[in-house]
């Protein structure tokens, strides 16, 4: 399966269908009261974006053997997650973004209170769906109960959302390198470690595969995040729909900044080997993740 060529794209296109088709079902529709706090939850979740995390989940769950359409519940909360995250980050307390995927951000549009409480009710209406009978209904309860405890985790304090207040308290400081890392796996590797670990839970995966497409996680969202400040120096805020050079404005950690922009982006090319050495016990089936792993590295945006 070639970055570079259709195959990938072709892959990337049915998952989004899927995801797409999902994420409108299992949202709140904007005319339930309150109306407007609802029309601001769709704004961000439905509003595009490249969905890698409940790509990543769907292709984890399929790399075992799992039917991907059974993991789509799962795959909408993680979605769901990392929306909510977005616009609290863009928010004038953290990173005061104007542009989100190339449209206004969340308070931009709806104002800061109501973005405040529209990441609330993204944030709690992914454990809605995640606690509902209706869906996973193919997994047992031990391995709901697991999936609502991994996406929690990781989107909690000692996940995503401690590497953000890192990221927070170091912004203008000197920096080593761990707490450069604690930041990174924190703020962008947990939620795709959760993405992944959760598709491997729902697809019935083995102990084995389920190391395996861990090691894969921790290096692909370790990564993902190094493309992203790599991006944040070298594209156009057309191209990135958010406003280029924003982390060093602001004085952000970030890999370029620490290393330079040829290192870091050795570091990511290295990264990459890793994601894909650790998929060597699965066959075709993982074809779609060494896929994706070359695309978070490769891609323009």
């Amino acid at each position: 399966m070639d970055t570079n060529g259709g195959e990938l794209q072709a892959y990337l296109g049915r998952q989004l269908a899927l995801i797409e088709e999902a994420l409108h079902r299992f949202m709140p529709a904007a005319a339930i009261r309150p109306d407007r706090l609802h029309e601001a939850m769709r704004y961000s979740v439905l509003g595009g974006g490249k969905r890698i995390r409940p790509v990543l989940l769907l292709a984890a769950c399929e790399a075992v053997g799992g039917d991907p359409r059974k993991a789509l519940p799962a795959a909408c909360a993680v979605e769901m997650i990392h929306a909510y995250s977005l616009i609290h980050d863009d928010l004038p307390a953290m990173d005061n973004d104007d542009l989100r995927r190339g449209r206004p951000t969340n308070h931009k549009v709806y104002g800061e209170a109501t973005a405040i409480l529209a990441g609330d009710g993204l944030l709690t209406e992914a454990f809605v769906l995640l606690s509902r009978n209706d869906v996973l209904t193919d997994v047992t309860t031990a391995d709901r109960l697991a999936i609502i405890n991994l996406l929690a985790t990781h989107a909690g304090t000692r996940g995503m959302v401690g590497g953000q207040m890192v990221d927070m308290e170091v912004e203008g400081s000197t920096i080593d390198l761990p707490i450069l890392e604690y930041i990174h796996t924190h703020k962008t590797g947990a939620l795709i470690k959760a993405a992944v670990g959760i598709g491997a839970i729902v697809g019935g995966a083995l102990a084995q595969q389920r190391e395996a497409l861990q090691r894969y996680a921790a290096a692909a969202g370790l990564a993902f995040q190094i493309a992203d400040d790599i991006l944040d120096v070298t594209a156009m805020t057309d191209e990135l729909g958010k406003r280029s050079g924003s982390d060093q404005q602001r004085g952000k950690a970030t890999y370029p900044g620490f290393f330079g922009l040829a290192e870091a982006q050795q570091r990511a090319r290295e990264l990459n080997d890793i994601a894909i050495d650790s998929l060597q016990l699965f066959g075709e089936e993982a074809q779609p993740l060494r896929a994706i792993a070359r695309y978070i590295i490769e891609r323009s945006y």
